[in-house]
This record gives structure tokens, C-alpha cells and sequence, in this order.
């Protein structure tokens, strides 16, 4: 790891986002936990170095139930990454949240299961607080940059991640739309919390790419297919460009929120 350079601003990419910046260097991390995605690329942005990973691949050969987070986020960890942003796809649970709308996410609920979800596998032990799952001071960066571009922004809201690959079945989709959550993806459970396990500042930039199901009482809205949702991503990729443009330059290398003290009070060892 000698002649790999410390970055500490570091991009996940989603469904659709598999570029970034222009390359100026790459290397393949091996980690405890196994291979990352791909290669981590290495690009600058107003002289300020940011590492990038498509979390699914750079061909999207990996789906949503088969990705290495651990190694992801650990990976990211070993480059000295304190600052992560995590924009995937989501699907609208609410009429209000719009194809095209961006939802910062405050809250995750977890519906996955067995993914590796933790670096604490024992003999050495912490639970770590989920309870505020997202990097406050990111989040409220990221709202500030989208307002400042006319970005269409909720400023909080929950979203549900389900196993994959396959999507919501109507009556589903009825159930997490009647708790109130507002969207609905494939990603952001383990990896929100495996970077705060790991002290990390990591903060979601949910893209609403479409109506999840359809939704209930509004007959004129379709249930998802796969071409519709990378189409509007497409179309949205443009947006997310600029919204990290901007953002990353304000990024203050003082951290004094809970996630740069996330281990303190997690003993037990």
C-alpha cells in the first residue's frame, strides 16, 4: 500500500454511474475481506483527489445481493477515505417523491438478508449506533449544493432496502408505502452502516428513478421495468455530476460529528 496515495473524499456509483472523473490513476485494493467491485480510480476535482468505485462493477456484473460491501468500504478505508458519498437509484413509495427528485436520506429500514453487515465478527466486539445512520454535516451539504443548482430535493426521508435482484411485488410495495417511507432500493443496507463501523462519513443521494410498483389509488401510475429506471438515471446523470462538483470543494476536513466518533462508546473490546 506504500505507493498508493491517501485520499479522503470518496464516490460509490450506482445503477448507471459507472464514470466519474477523468482517470488519473487506478489500483485494485485486495482487502481482509476479500476483492471491491473493480479497480479504484483516482481523479481530481479543483486540485483535490477523489477515489471512485462502482459499487456494482464498471460492466455491472454484480447484483445487489452478490456485492462485496465489506471489501467496498474497507477498500475505501485503506486509502484513508474519512468523506463517502453513496447516490444509488431508488423507487418513489409516496406521490410527492418524483421521478427525477433527489432524497436525501436521514433513516434506512433493513429488509435484506444474510449480507455480511459488520467488521465485528468476533473475538473482538462493538455494537455501533445506527440510530442517526447518516453524516449530518454531509447531508446538510449535499441539501445546500442541490437548492443552490434548483435540484428538486427532499431534505430527509427513510428508505427501504430489499434484497434483490428482483423488485417489489405490488402488495409489498402497499406495505412500505403505508409505513410512510419514501423510496425503496437494492444498495444501502450494509453499506451506510459499514462505513460508519469504520468511523467514516458517508452520506446517500437517493435519485428517484421511478413509481417502485405503482402506487395504490393511482391507477395511472405503472409498476416498474428495468429500461424505464435506467433511462431516467440516464437522463438524471447529468444533475448528479454538478450536485458532487460542487459539493466536494466545500467539504471541511474538521469532522465534529458522530460519525468520526462512532467506535468511542461501542466497546465491549
Amino acid at each position: 500500500m506504500t505507493d498508493i496515495p491517501k485520499v479522503e473524499i470518496g464516490v460509490f456509483g450506482g445503477s448507471g454511474f459507472y464514470s466519474f472523473l477523468d482517470v488519473k490513476d487506478e489500483f485494485y485494493i485486495e482487502t481482509p475481506y476479500g476483492a471491491p467491485s473493480d479497480k479504484i480510480v483516482i481523479g481530481e476535482l479543483d486540485g483535490i483527489d477523489v477515489a471512485f468505485l462502482p459499487r456494482h462493477g464498471r460492466q455491472h456484473t454484480l447484483p445487489p445481493h452478490m456485492i462485496n460491501y465489506r471489501a467496498n468500504i474497507y477498500a475505501m478505508y485503506e486509502l484513508g477515505v474519512k468523506h463517502l458519498f453513496g447516490p444509488c437509484s431508488a423507487g418513489s413509495l409516496q406521490p410527492h417523491v418524483k421521478p427525477g427528485d433527489f432524497v436525501i436520506c436521514d433513516q434506512f429500514v433493513d429488509r435484506t438478508n444474510g449480507r455480511k453487515d459488520t467488521f465485528y465478527d468476533g473475538p473482538k466486539t462493538k455494537h455501533v449506533s445506527s440510530a442517526e445512520p447518516y453524516c449530518p454535516d454531509l447531508r446538510n451539504l449535499v441539501i445546500e449544493c442541490s437548492k443552490e443548482l434548483s435540484i428538486p430535493v427532499h431534505e430527509k426521508g427513510t428508505i427501504v432496502v430489499i434484497q434483490g435482484p428482483r423488485f417489489s411485488t405490488k402488495a409489498e410495495s402497499r406495505w412500505f408505502s403505508n409505513q410512510g417511507w419514501e423510496v425503496i432500493n437494492m444498495t444501502q443496507y450494509p453499506e451506510c452502516y459499514l462505513a460508519r463501523e469504520l468511523e467514516i462519513c458517508y452520506v446517500n443521494i437517493s435519485l428517484v428513478t421511478d413509481y417502485d410498483a405503482g402506487l395504490e389509488g393511482h391507477p395511472e401510475i405503472k409498476p416498474v421495468s428495468y429500461d424505464e429506471v435506467m433511462k431516467v438515471f440516464d437522463d438524471n446523470n447529468e444533475k448528479l455530476r454538478k450536485l458532487l462538483f460542487k459539493a466536494i470543494p466545500r467539504i471541511k476536513k474538521e469532522r465534529k460529528c458522530v460519525c468520526s466518533s462512532a467506535l468511542k462508546n461501542a466497546g465491549v473490546n
